[in-house]
């Protein structure tokens, strides 16, 4: 008899967060919270921004999964969204663990996006979308890191399907669109040199601000410093920076001193706990 999966419990979670800033502090207008998706808000220092904590209750993802996330900072908001740990992506039984992150930042608002990595296990499938839209004077920092298997365990990614695509966008005109998309044997198109040449870790680091053009050369100088490959190119007010490196710890020491040369603020607190 033809087993099926159909009756696999399902995880669903989605965010809703507006933020606006008054008295000269960013403060909490909306909240919404559903399924296994939870925000946390450690104490801030006044003068610093406000900082949210992404929680997945049900400790992973799996096939046929979804989670969403929706924040929106209005006019003079500053904010950092991080996540309490590491989302792995687990072996998938049927369909693919779905995720969508909508990012609004209105006027001159500051958004910094910068969850913890993304790990991927054997047979994992994937699809993310991450889109942004920015106001005129609005400032953007973002971090997303992908991990295929925990070197440290042994493990390794040698089938599966994972599509990571992303559109930012300024007073509606697209600035920045990208899709990473691999499928079937995921451990033979890593090897190539055109992919990821071998390496278990890829990251991509965005930055959109006034001031983009002007950081180019401070972080071209860090990046010299670092073990990861990276590179680095500003156009039309995106700074963007991809690196790739054989594991997840070296990859994120590398992109961890560009944000901190880029966010005016302290890191959150949640990376180091």
């Amino acid at each position: 008899m033809l087993q099926t999966t159909s009756w696999l419990p399902r995880t669903e979670g989605s965010v809703r967060l507006q933020l606006v800033q008054r008295g000269g502090r960013t403060r909490l207008a909306r909240l919404e919270e559903r399924g296994a998706a939870r925000l946390r808000f450690p104490r801030s220092d006044p003068g610093n921004p406000c900082e949210a904590v992404l929680l997945n209750t049900a400790g992973g993802l799996t096939g046929g999964d979804s989670f969403s996330i929706a924040a929106s900072l209005a006019p003079g908001a500053r904010a950092v969204l991080t996540t309490a740990a590491a989302e792995k992506i687990y072996r998938s039984r049927q369909g693919a663990a779905a995720v969508s992150v909508a990012l609004s930042v209105a006027g001159n608002a500051q958004l910094a996006w910068l969850p913890q990595p993304t790990i991927i296990f054997d047979r994992a499938r994937f699809d993310r979308l991450t889109s942004i839209e920015l106001g005129a004077e609005a400032s953007f920092l973002a971090m997303e890191i992908m991990i295929f298997g925990r070197t440290a365990m042994g493990e390794s990614v040698q089938q599966g399907a994972v599509r990571d695509a992303w559109r930012l966008r300024r007073q509606g005109a697209l600035l920045f669109a990208d899709s990473f998309q691999l499928e079937g044997p995921i451990a033979a198109a890593l090897a190539r040199p055109a992919v990821l040449a071998g390496a278990r870790a890829s990251g991509l680091l965005l930055y959109a601000a006034p001031d983009a053009a002007a950081r180019l050369a401070p972080l071209r100088a860090l990046l010299a410093q670092a073990a990861s490959v990276a590179g680095l190119s500003c156009y039309n007010g995106v700074l963007v920076a991809r690196a790739v490196a054989a594991d997840g710890r070296t990859l994120q020491r590398d992109l961890t001193r560009l944000i901190a040369n880029l966010y005016r603020a302290p890191l959150p607190r949640i990376w180091t706990c």
